[in-house]
């Protein structure tokens, strides 16, 4: 992000959401997680389920930060390469995370490799709303926001699935369906579903397009911070109202990304971010903030490497069926005997970790383009 006054706003929330995605994604056993860090089974929302539509949100914040002034100027070839280079590396990380196994040759068997996934998902979005932001203005952005939302309802509620309106159920939508029949089961993340699959892929990009629309609003200079604000809490309250109507007839569903949960998500999204924007850019009180902003700073490399290391713990045995994930757990839950708080305070452990592992890059003036 490149502007005369930085908008460290933009930094805490996005550490913020990485932490939180460390957070949901490590605790120390599954079977003892506290309700608000788990997602919805399926209709629903939990604050789990806020997090991954939030970094979607800030990478459209990102891409109208990093390419209005290119957008104004002139659009070259090293713009749509660098684009491109960002994209191929992050969903080659995320096959990366998929695909890693302690056996020889280190890669598992192709044919049961997951090709869905977050970094894959946060790839082609970044793909194509950058490509979407830089020939479209804001009124084409918006009249296609419409249009996504309003045709993924269509075909979700509407389009037959044999002779019948599709009911939403696991497995029986056409988001499922689709993956399912392109992916097959053995490359998706259960074998019924997949909730980064290829539709559902069409409304996370209108989540990164709203997210779109608040950073051209903090990019105006026609407009005082105050006023900037209104238009953060106007959006905010008007996306959830109209989202929380609609998810009575097509409910909230991170799994599908329903239109419903585009707006309930993006409204939350605009709502803290306009506290935060608040607190720290309008009244100065950035000082909190900080470690935010050094999580913040390496934030993908930071994700990456807790989810890989995170997959060799689990595959890392140091004794008869242990590993070494387990090992340490045992150790925790010895001292903490209430099992769902030992499991909160490993996954707080972790990112206490990380959080030094990203504040020594901070140090070092280290940040790691992905």
């Amino acid at each position: 992000m490149s502007t005369t006054k930085r908008i460290l706003s933009v930094d805490i929330f996005r550490g913020i959401t990485i932490a939180a995605m460390i957070l949901v994604n490590t605790p120390g056993t599954w079977s003892n997680v506290y309700a608000p860090f788990l997602h919805a089974d399926w209709h629903g929302l939990t604050p789990t389920d806020l997090i991954f539509p939030f970094f979607l949100f800030i990478v459209g914040m990102s891409i109208a930060f990093a390419y209005t002034k290119k957008k104004a100027s002139g659009i070259n070839f090293d713009v749509y390469k660098k684009i491109s280079s960002r994209t191929f590396k992050l969903i080659l990380l995320g096959l990366i995370l998929a695909g890693f196994t302690l056996s020889f040759p280190f890669v598992k068997d192709l044919s049961q490799l997951r090709i869905p996934g977050v970094l894959q998902r946060i790839g082609v979005v970044f793909f194509i709303a950058s490509l979407l932001f830089l020939h479209l203005n804001w009124k084409a952005l918006l009249s296609l926001f419409v249009v996504i939302l309003v045709g993924y309802f269509l075909i979700m509620t509407q389009l037959p699935m044999n002779g019948e309106l599709p009911v939403l159920t696991r497995g029986y939508d056409w988001a499922s369906v689709i993956d399912i029949k392109v992916l097959t089961s053995s490359h998706t993340y259960k074998p019924d579903y997949d909730p980064e699959g290829i539709l559902s892929t069409l409304p996370s990009i209108a989540t990164s397009i709203f997210g779109m629309f608040l950073g051209m609003i903090l990019l105006n200079k026609n407009r005082s911070q105050q006023e900037k604000l209104k238009y953060f809490i106007i959006i905010g309250a008007v996306a959830l109202i109209i989202g929380y109507l609609w998810d009575m007839i097509f409910p909230l569903n991170k799994a599908l990304w329903t239109s419903s949960f585009v707006l309930v998500t993006g409204g939350w999204a605009s709502l803290i971010y306009a506290l935060i924007y608040y607190i720290a850019d309008i009244k100065g009180h950035n000082d909190w903030g900080k470690p935010a902003i050094i999580f913040g700073s390496n934030a993908i490399t930071v994700y990456f490497l807790s989810s890989f290391v995170s997959k060799c713990f689990h595959l890392i045995k140091i004794s008869e069926g242990q590993s070494i994930h387990g090992f340490l757990y045992e150790i925790l839950s010895s001292i903490i005997t209430i099992p769902k708080l030992s499991s909160l305070i490993y996954a707080v452990l972790v990112i206490s970790f990380y959080y030094l592992v990203a504040w020594v890059l901070y140090k070092k003036k280290i940040f790691i383009k992905v």
